[in-house]
């Protein structure tokens, strides 16, 4: 990508062109102890996998499957902390435009995106966060699975693993979806899993593929794979042969 063309990105996704923060604010650190203890208070919460190899430093792509609204309160709640960055997320532009929750949004580094130019802008925003070294957070389905099991995921991670060259982080969600159904409220008790897996970049075999189609579907695959393999078989889904 050449520097005009970014730069105008950069203007038209951040017009105020301030930088984006890796650190944890106070107001981040406050949010992510309270869904930590609340979520506790809830249900059981057990959380394993390569906790101790996540990148410290760079960019770097949370993947995980999507189940339920909790799995955002999960993924904040223990892997800011156990990083020691924040966590960059994208959300409709009417979350800011809530009363008072507007503030707090904006303040735990959800970037609002308009619905009429959602592809685009998010995207554009998406290679902003990772081009500059944070840590971007996507659940690759695009919406929470009505089953439990992995949906085929959209190709957008795919191409931003292509265009960016970042490691991506799978992580595996379970139990969410009975914790917490859709269309429901949380039911207390029970017990939700996260697990991490090792950080990955796409082997030479995909990102140096001519045919960028070919890529997109084998990049998908394995990241998709790579979530499997972290999940109990109840969730696989349209994965359900985890990679070996």
């Amino acid at each position: 990508m050449n520097a005009a063309r970014d730069s105008a990105v950069t203007r038209e996704s951040h017009p105020d062109g301030e930088p984006l923060q890796d650190g944890i604010s106070p107001l981040i650190g406050l949010t992510m102890l309270v869904a930590r203890v609340a979520l506790r208070s809830l249900t059981r919460v057990t959380v394993d996998g390569a906790i101790e190899q996540i990148p410290k430093t760079g960019p770097l792509i949370l993947a995980a499957n999507h189940l339920s609204n909790a799995d955002g309160v999960l993924v904040g709640g223990w892997l800011t902390q156990a990083m020691g960055r924040r966590i960059h997320w994208l959300g409709k532009r009417e979350m800011v435009e809530w009363p008072i929750l507007g503030r707090f949004v904006l303040g735990n580094s959800i970037h609002p995106v308009d619905r009429g130019t959602a592809d685009i802008e998010a995207f554009r925003l998406a290679r902003r966060i990772l081009d500059e070294g944070h840590v971007l957070m996507v659940f690759p389905e695009g919406t929470r699975s009505p089953t439990g099991g992995l949906q085929e995921a959209k190709d957008g991670l795919a191409i931003l693993a292509l265009k960016t060259g970042a490691p991506i982080l799978p992580v595996g969600i379970s139990g969410t979806d009975r914790f917490w159904p859709r269309g429901s409220r949380p039911h207390p008790g029970g017990r939700i899993a996260m697990r991490v897996g090792d950080a990955f970049t796409l082997p030479p075999d995909i990102t140096q593929n001519p045919d960028r189609r070919a890529a997109k579907t084998a990049a998908t695959r394995l990241v998709m794979g790579r979530i499997a393999e972290l999940l109990p078989s109840r969730h696989r889904g349209a994965y359900g042969r985890p990679m070996g």
